[in-house]
């Protein structure tokens, strides 16, 4: 439970240095799928900004490649890799732990280990308020799609399947 913690004061640390509100919110029952997420949250599952990670393999080694998508949707991995102009391979779970420092079901889209190339999917931008793990399976935090994009750097692109 202490690595929980202090991913999420990681993430609570990030969020307050760059200005955002503290609006990490603790939900017991869990938060690991985007479907738990919504229900736990009240929100529609397509409000819920799910971070999928990514391997790139660059002339300088490997990079991680965060894709925060629409809790609604599936990530094209060949739509993310031509955004980006580079190969993406799936991550698998030991890898995204050392990279992130976030448990599956609990990756936050900022206050990563290794610093990733970010990349948010358009869809997110069709509402208003946004939820995003914060760090552990059971937390998560409010913001805007727009607050998304500055706190992460990254860029929006159409990543979604279909």
């Amino acid at each position: 439970m202490a690595a929980a913690g202090s991913s999420v004061e990681r993430v609570r640390a990030a969020l307050l240095a760059a200005g955002h509100a503290d609006t990490i919110t603790a939900f017991p029952e869990g938060t690991r799928s985007a479907a738990e997420a919504a229900a736990a949250v009240g929100c529609a599952v397509a409000q819920i900004a799910k971070s999928i990670l990514f391997r790139a393999r660059t002339e300088n080694g490997e990079r991680p490649v965060l894709v925060v998508a629409s809790g609604a949707h599936r990530v094209d991995m060949a739509r993310a890799a031509a955004a980006l102009g580079l190969a993406l391979e799936q991550a698998e779970g030991r890898w995204v732990r050392e990279v992130t420092g976030f448990a599956i079901g609990g990756v936050a889209p900022l206050a990563h280990r290794t610093p990733p190339l970010v990349l948010l999917d358009e869809a997110l931008f069709r509402h208003a308020a946004v939820w995003a793990a914060a760090g552990s399976p059971r937390h998560v935090f409010r913001t805007t799609p727009e607050e998304l994009r500055r706190l992460s750097g990254g860029r929006v692109a159409a990543v979604a399947e279909g």
